[in-house]
């Protein structure tokens, strides 16, 4: 059973089960520490949504080697496209952080590989791989996404 967490404006849609502090959106994924989410992985080890959402939280901490670790289980586990799609990004601009720009780029790629119908994540994922291969000299391979991504208008974008 979930109960509204109080009527503040900042709280709309947003989600307690009662006599725990895990929160859970209005599109019904978790949100919270990442030691909160720990107790669900827990309770339930192949919620492949609770996997991504700690990968959500320690990315936002900085923990990014964690987050790598937490998105490949969740992609692993199977995502919906959308959140499959959302978690290839996040994952590769944490390989970013690291350095490992080679996992980035396949990660990029693989959300242009999927051909999502949201021309502004189709956007992004042309832009940042343009981004990663300007910096280790693909100066072509970088051209030709920026040009892809100039004819995805973020304005266009569907859902």
């Amino acid at each position: 059973m979930l109960v509204a967490r109080d009527a503040s404006p900042w709280s709309r849609g947003i989600w307690v089960k009662p006599g725990e502090g895990m929160l859970k959106d209005a599109m019904g994924g978790y949100r919270g520490t990442a030691e909160e989410i720990s107790r669900l992985i827990l309770a339930e080890p192949g919620n492949a949504d609770a996997w991504c959402n700690r990968a959500n939280a320690l990315s936002s901490t900085g923990d990014y080697e964690g987050a790598i670790r937490d998105y490949t289980k969740a992609l692993e586990l199977g995502l919906r496209f959308r959140e499959a799609v959302t978690a290839y990004g996040n994952r590769g601009i944490a390989r970013v952080k690291v350095g490992d720009i080679f996992g980035a780029l396949e990660d990029f790629g693989e959300i242009i590989a999927r051909k999502p119908n949201n021309t502004r994540l189709l956007h992004a994922a042309y832009t940042s791989r343009a981004s990663v291969k300007e910096n280790i000299g693909d100066k072509e391979g970088a051209a030709a996404d920026r040009q892809l991504a100039s004819m995805l208008t973020p304005e266009t974008t569907t859902t």
